[in-house]
């Protein structure tokens, strides 16, 4: 048995994807698992589960469709949380405001050279920093007024990928622990 953090794409966001969390701790314990915490109302659940990553990816992805949930779901267990925190380049962020540094979980790794070309469309604020499956962002300024979406929209990067900013990976992290 294994403790995971998963993480819904797009729920209760812009009004996208309602899915109020009651429902999501109901819906995962009906999938037999464990020890199910909710995180705030972002699509954040915390769980114990026994099996593979991707058995269980499938099959919440699966009752989160017939719930009428159609999402992405990321799974990261505790030690691949804790190797975020360990790899975030942007340590003064983290201090200075965790809530405007975003890291943005991907399934596969992220893809080598993509940031280099943002420079070449987009020059903004913004810094980025990829490691294995996570891109890491940060926004010295306001998020909502940067433009930065745009020009990753138009290099494509990845969409399978869910943000979450550093307070929220510091909650995480706590409940993979408890």
């Amino acid at each position: 048995m294994k403790r995971w953090a998963g993480l819904l794409k797009g729920v209760n966001v812009g009004g996208n994807r309602k899915l109020p969390m009651a429902e999501l701790r109901v819906l995962v314990e009906g999938l037999g698992y464990d020890n199910v915490k909710t995180l705030l109302a972002s699509g954040n659940v915390v769980f114990d589960a026994p099996g593979a990553a991707a058995d269980i990816v499938a099959k919440l992805e699966a009752a989160l469709a017939e719930h009428g949930c159609k999402t992405d779901v990321l799974l990261r267990d505790l030690a691949e949380i804790d190797a975020v925190i360990d790899a975030n380049p942007f340590a003064y962020a983290a201090e200075d405001h965790p809530s405007h540094l975003l890291v943005v979980f991907h399934r596969d790794p992220f893809p080598g050279g993509l940031i280099d070309k943002v420079a070449e469309i987009y020059t903004g604020p913004e810094h980025l920093h990829a490691e294995g499956r996570e891109l890491f962002v940060d926004y010295p300024e306001n998020i909502g007024e940067s433009k930065l979406d745009r020009a990753m929209a138009k290099l494509k990067f990845p969409a399978l990928a869910t943000a979450r900013n550093w307070n929220t990976v510091q909650k995480l992290r706590a409940l993979l622990d408890a």
